[in-house]
């Protein structure tokens, strides 16, 4: 996991930063660092469902007959002359 480095090198970083922000601040670098890492996990999921969700919807347009698309258009045409055909213009 961290490449070359062994025990000792490890226990020797952990020292320096010991020395370097104190026993006392150690909790709270550490309770950063694990949510900063749930918010990364956390978003990184959530930018994979909305990629699912998006090729979910391209599959399903793809799949759809365009035909479909095509009767849903005849039926607004037809609502909209049996409009006007039922009102009929006031005249002047």
């Amino acid at each position: 996991m961290f490449g070359s480095l062994g025990f000792t090198e490890l226990v020797l970083i952990l020292v320096i930063v010991m020395i370097i922000f104190g026993a006392g601040k150690l909790p709270q670098l550490g309770e950063g660092l694990g949510k900063a890492i749930k918010g990364f996990k956390k978003s990184v999921h959530e930018a994979d469902a909305i990629e699912a969700e998006a090729q979910a919807a391209a599959q399903q347009q793809a799949a759809a007959p365009p035909q479909a698309v095509a009767d849903s258009s005849t039926q607004t045409v037809s609502a909209n002359q049996t409009a006007a055909t039922a009102q009929p213009a006031p005249r002047a």
